[in-house]
């Protein structure tokens, strides 16, 4: 029997830029992987509505991982730029090892944002 999860969230995008006019470089590099920070910083103008997304996407599949406890770190949930123009999701470390302790066997992400707010969702399939 194949299960589906879903997780959403929707951010403001100003508070993703106050946080990074706040804490700077530490708030990026801790949030987000370097390839991340990359393709965001490479946007120009729409850079902190791609942060937002990518927060907002971390977010979302934290809800379909459901950690225990204490979460997990958010670098081990990393937003993929496809070379097609579409974007996936990619787990490491303890993100890795709770989609499969949980049987999750894909993930669908899809994102969205314009000027003030950003949103992504997440689907999870789960071999049970």
């Amino acid at each position: 029997m194949v299960q589906v999860r879903i997780g959403t969230d929707l951010i403001e995008v100003a508070s993703i830029a106050e946080s990074c006019e706040r804490f700077g470089r530490r708030y990026l590099e801790r949030i987000f992987t370097p390839d991340e920070i990359a393709y965001c910083e490479a946007g120009g103008e729409e850079m902190a509505q791609r942060l937002a997304a990518r927060f907002a996407a971390k977010e979302a599949c934290m809800k379909v991982l459901r950690p225990v406890g204490g979460g997990i770190p958010w670098r081990s949930i990393e937003v993929v730029k496809t070379p097609e123009g579409w974007v996936e999701l990619k787990l490491h470390d303890s993100a890795r090892r709770l989609a499969d302790a949980a049987g999750i066997v894909d993930l669908s992400l899809s994102l969205s944002h314009e000027r003030s707010m950003a949103i992504a969702v997440v689907a999870a399939t789960i071999d049970s």
